[in-house]
């Protein structure tokens, strides 16, 4: 474990816990709601964020690239060796209609993977770090994803619907979480079993995840079983599929069934 990815994340950390409690002050109080490409919400609880992190993070650290949601991408990022990739608010829906399963989503990525990642979720005070070669801590403790059946999946609403009209004995739809990196991070704690996203997700509702899933002994990949890549030009994604140890086949199978994968 790089000392370097250790800062990383303590930086990453202390911005994203004081970024947190500034948007905060923001949530189930009617915050301005703008509607932007691709029919998605922001609100200014997404912009402050994303400018708070944004001056913390590259203060520290002048010569890391930048890829965030709410900011106009430069492609600068392809050419530096690290780049933080930021969801100021990973869940705006959710945020907006008062949902607490909203995060803050900041992770660095090196040679296309995450080597230090955090996401913090104020409303439900938690916070999830991990860094390359380490163990994934949760407010500090290591957590590791179960493992065993399948039973308890994380996903769209349509997955719910299917899950909802097999039969009673098979796996069984997680209540929707508005928040992908949350579906995720749920994985890595063992809370569900997987966690399985639609076509359409970008790198920066992935990366931080990644790392934290990875860390706990899951697993993210995209429809072909394979290894996320990040700070690429193309940030739209395929489908995609998250689990704990020994159920990720069980979950691309299942996937199939349900019409996510042809």
């Amino acid at each position: 474990m790089a000392a370097g990815d250790r800062a990383d994340v303590e930086l990453m950390a202390e911005a994203a816990v004081h970024a947190g409690a500034v948007a905060l002050t923001y949530f189930r109080s009617d915050p301005q709601v703008w509607t932007k490409a691709g029919n998605s919400p922001v609100t200014s609880a997404d912009l402050e964020v994303d400018r708070i992190l944004r001056e913390a993070l590259l203060e520290a650290r002048p010569d890391y690239g930048w890829l965030s949601e709410e900011s106009e991408d430069d492609e600068g990022r392809l050419t530096r060796s690290r780049t933080f990739i930021v969801d100021p608010i990973d869940g705006t829906r959710g945020f907006i209609d008062g949902s607490d399963q909203w995060c803050i989503c900041a992770a660095v990525v090196e040679n296309g993977r995450p080597v230090a990642a955090v996401i913090h979720c104020p409303a439900l005070e938690e916070t999830y770090a991990a860094s390359s070669g380490g163990r994934t801590l949760l407010n500090g403790t290591a957590i590791t994803a179960g493992g065993g059946e399948l039973s308890t999946i994380a996903g769209p609403r349509k997955l719910g619907n299917f899950l909802n009209e097999r039969q009673p004995a098979g796996p069984k739809a997680h209540p929707f979480v508005p928040s992908l990196a949350y579906r995720i991070a749920l994985t890595a704690k063992g809370d569900v079993d997987a966690a399985l996203a639609s076509p359409g997700a970008h790198d920066w509702d992935l990366a931080a995840a990644d790392l934290i899933l990875h860390a706990a002994g899951g697993r993210l990949t995209g429809p072909r079983g394979d290894r996320l890549r990040y700070n690429r030009r193309k940030l739209r994604r395929d489908a995609l599929f998250a689990s704990a140890p020994g159920r990720h086949e069980a979950l691309m199978a299942l996937a199939k069934s349900a019409g996510f994968l042809k």
